[in-house]
């Protein structure tokens, strides 16, 4: 063991993004996960950058504008990073009713009607190819000397034996491995159809159901979600789900009614009342948490790993 290794356990966007901000501040990691990237949550997400149901207030907006920053410069070269800029309309929301991380957010706006029908916000926001961006994080740890290994990982104490500093980004896993009671499934589901030519996103949220209605244009089809249930572990794509989220959607598109399904999705979101990321020493070694995210670890996944590299820098 050496003073300046990391493990990072869990390889979804929270774990590679942590681990990349660690290797390239010169420590050498180590990602342990049971399943690859592509296995994750992560990897079955929309990938729109939007501050959704994510607590602490006060923290998530430099979390979330830090992330937003990286993202436009990451856009630039979309095609190794998975990031595009892309136009599009949050409807039923006022700037009023946001957090202070909205003033900050470059061109946000009052929809027109021509844009939304009744209110919304337009906006250019990072629309981001998860199975893409995936892989180039993972890409850019290795380059950096970092390495990922699959698995199972039974107790944090085992990553702590091999390693000063462990930084805990196992997301749903964390119930158990923590334990933490307050981590909880929120299961999304999604339908990709084959594009009929929609190339901005829509998005609407019901404050008082399960249902969202939105429309992601991604390279591999068009997404359209979804729901937000929680407390429901099912991977199991619910075929009435299915139809009524097409129902919505068509509702906003048209032109989506017709459209051949590709596939359906489900992802369990890592909800917590509130995102853990703080340090504690455990084992006669260092652990630094980073979960709790729920549907907006995306949004808010660089901000967070700055946060947990400066803990474990310090830390150690």
């Amino acid at each position: 063991m050496r003073d300046d290794d990391v493990v990072v356990v869990g390889s979804g966007v929270i774990g590679l993004t942590t681990a990349v901000v660690l290797a390239e501040r010169g420590r050498r990691v180590r990602v342990w996960a049971e399943e690859p990237a592509r296995g994750t949550t992560s990897a079955v997400a929309g990938g729109l950058w939007w501050p959704y149901r994510i607590e602490p207030d006060e923290l998530v907006s430099g979390w979330a504008l830090r992330s937003l920053a990286a993202y436009r410069e990451w856009a630039a070269d979309s095609g190794r990073t998975g990031v595009r800029m892309v136009d599009g309309v949050q409807a039923q929301t006022r700037l009023d009713g946001l957090g202070p991380w909205a003033a900050e957010v470059p061109g946000l706006r009052a929809a027109t009607p021509e844009e939304c029908a009744g209110p919304g916000l337009w906006a250019r926001l990072p629309l981001i190819d998860m199975p893409t961006h995936l892989a180039w994080l993972r890409e850019r740890l290795l380059a950096s000397g970092g390495t990922v290994q699959e698995r199972a990982v039974g107790a944090l104490g085992d990553a702590l034996a091999e390693a000063p500093v462990v930084v805990n980004c196992s997301g749903l896993g964390a119930r158990a491995l923590v334990p933490d009671g307050e981590v909880r499934p929120v299961r999304g589901q999604l339908v990709i159809v084959e594009n009929p030519g929609v190339r901005t996103w829509y998005g609407r949220v019901d404050p008082v159901s399960h249902e969202a209605t939105y429309l992601l244009p991604q390279p591999g089809g068009l997404i359209l979600g979804g729901t937000s249930r929680d407390d429901d572990w099912s991977l199991e794509p619910d075929p009435d789900e299915a139809a009524d989220i097409v129902r919505r959607c068509a509702l906003v598109r048209p032109e989506v009614a017709g459209a051949r399904v590709i596939e359906h999705r489900v992802g369990l979101r890592p909800a917590r009342s509130a995102v853990r990321l703080a340090r504690e020493v455990r084992d006669g070694g260092v652990l630094v948490h980073n979960y709790g995210h729920g549907g907006a670890g995306v949004t808010v996944a660089w901000g967070c790993a700055q946060e947990a590299a400066r803990l474990a820098t310090a830390a150690s």
